[in-house]
């Protein structure tokens, strides 16, 4: 601190010998501007205090906010990113709906690009060409699905089309077929329940009572 103010005095002093103030007057003046300089400084310091304990204050009375905030959105990340996957492996047109060695559609092949364009949310719209074996098959896929929009009719911007590395999961027809088949053979049959949320009698509970007492 005396090493700072002796430098401001001399600083101070070379400026008043500038305009040629004299010697006793420089030495009136000169404790007088420290002085001032020195009261600035500290009171530069008490606002700067008193802004950071208003800040922290105001912090305090908020908690948890805006952390609730941070957290929920890192806490959703990782689902927005198995929704987007999940959209991607839908959406991509795969060998199977191209034909093989000039890359045109097939028949469902349109009928998915048509679903994308017209029924999949707008912000969902978007198709992924699964690339070829080569950059030319690669390119007439990409052609034949711009192609296949161009004659659809749809609201809105149209899809955009991406190319991708990345094969959907799939599963033979058959192999799929029979999973099928096999969960429909395994589901219950659809019963009433006997009681109702209230905890009286069902209707086949109900029905049951009236069917026997009107026998014999």
């Amino acid at each position: 601190m005396k090493t700072q103010f002796s430098a401001k005095a001399a600083v101070l002093t070379q400026r008043f010998g500038r305009i040629g103030l004299t010697r006793r007057t420089v030495r009136v003046l000169l404790p007088l501007t420290l002085i001032v300089l020195g009261a600035s400084t500290a009171s530069a310091d008490w606002h700067s205090f008193w802004h950071s304990f208003h800040i922290k204050y105001a912090r305090n009375r908020a908690w948890p906010e805006p952390f609730t905030e941070v957290d929920a959105a890192q806490t959703m990340a990782p689902f927005e990113v198995m929704k987007h996957n999940g959209w991607r492996a839908h959406n991509t047109i795969g060998h199977d709906l191209f034909r093989r060695g000039d890359g045109a559609l097939l028949a469902a092949g349109r009928e998915r690009i048509k679903w994308i364009a017209t029924q999949a949310p707008e912000q969902r719209r978007a198709v992924y060409v699964l690339q070829g074996e080569n950059d030319q098959e690669t390119q007439a896929r990409v052609t034949s699905v711009h192609d296949m929009l161009q004659r659809l009719h749809f609201n809105g911007a149209p899809p955009r089309v991406m190319v991708t590395h990345i094969e959907p999961p799939s599963a033979p027809g058959p192999w799929a077929e029979k999973i099928h088949r096999e969960w429909l053979n395994r589901l219950p049959a659809p019963v009433l329940p006997s009681t109702t949320a209230a905890g009286t009698s069902g209707i086949t509970t109900a029905s049951g009572a009236s069917g026997g007492s009107s026998g014999p």
